[in-house]
């Protein structure tokens, strides 16, 4: 296999895209005798005329036309790469706008995001917190945190944030008065604080245990679209609540739930870090990223 030196390939493109040997050299900071030799080079190794030269302008060869193609990927690469490393140089600053959920699975937004504003100062951060999902692009947001399936626009990227294992909770007091249930089939005896999904209806319990299944929902005393608040709700003996485990953990320790059922479980939650689809992120996002990720899921980050 022939080994090219990208080098030249890149030189290559630059002048094809200037269309002269001085204005290249010029813009590069180099002899023009320098570009030409490496042009001549490159066509020496490929067995092929790149280039016409006549005294007013230079013209691609048709194999020249098929090379830059190659070529410009070369340059578009190093172009990328300087870009990159400009923004890892540059201070993060300007507006980030991001969307999240009404109720976002981190534990104590306000103090993170005055943690951010206070590390990044020359950042202004606009939040939108609501249960609609916004049209990232149209309306100028930077960055969207996303819950369930991965997003198949392909105008948008996407990153896995995280992946919340979900139970049923209830509180103590509650089931020293109506019983704790030891199967699935017992539900529908206890009242049921149910999370409300996108069309308004309650989100029916998908319980498995191995092969095992149980679809249903026990009758129904509350329905909203916040896992919180159903946890605090539960907590105050209202009923049983489906509740991501991590938001339990605290209210376990502090005797206020216990889980029922532990032996089944529910689909897991997947969250998403959805942004336009830009060739590099900007520093202003990525930094956001930085520390929101550890309290969406502080486990994956301590292991990471």
């Amino acid at each position: 296999m022939m080994d090219l030196d990208p080098g030249h390939l890149l030189l290559f493109a630059r002048v094809a895209d200037s269309g002269s040997f001085s204005r290249t050299a010029e813009r590069l900071n180099l002899p023009k005798s320098t570009v030409s030799r490496r042009i001549a080079e490159l066509e020496r190794q490929l067995g092929e005329r790149l280039l016409l030269r006549t005294t007013r302008k230079l013209s691609l060869t048709d194999f020249g036309h098929h090379l830059l193609v190659h070529a410009r990927q070369v340059a578009e690469e190093v172009d990328a790469a300087a870009s990159l490393a400009q923004h890892r140089q540059a201070r993060p600053s300007g507006r980030l706008r991001v969307s999240m959920p009404s109720d976002p699975p981190v534990a104590d937004l306000p103090r993170l995001m005055a943690d951010f504003m206070a590390r990044y100062p020359d950042i202004t951060l606009d939040l939108d917190l609501s249960a609609r999902r916004v049209d990232l692009i149209g309306e100028g947001f930077d960055l969207a945190l996303r819950m369930g399936d991965m997003p198949d626009d392909t105008s948008l990227v996407a990153r896995k944030l995280f992946d919340h294992d979900w139970g049923l909770y209830a509180s103590p007091h509650y089931l020293a008065l109506h019983g704790t249930p030891q199967k699935p089939q017992d539900l529908p005896a206890h009242a049921g604080l149910a999370l409300r999904g996108r069309t308004g209806e309650p989100l029916l319990w998908h319980l498995r245990q191995g092969e095992d299944r149980w679809d249903g929902l026990p009758p129904v005393r509350t329905t909203a679209n916040s896992p919180h608040l159903l946890a605090d709700l539960a907590t105050h003996g209202v009923g049983i609540a489906p509740v991501p485990e991590r938001y339990t953990e605290p209210l376990i320790g502090q005797g206020r739930l216990t889980r029922v059922l532990p032996g089944w479980t529910l689909p897991r939650s997947v969250g998403w870090a959805v942004m336009p689809g830009r060739r590099l992120m900007p520093e202003k996002t990525r930094v956001f990223l930085e520390i929101l990720t550890p309290a969406l899921c502080p486990d994956q980050a301590s292991s990471a």
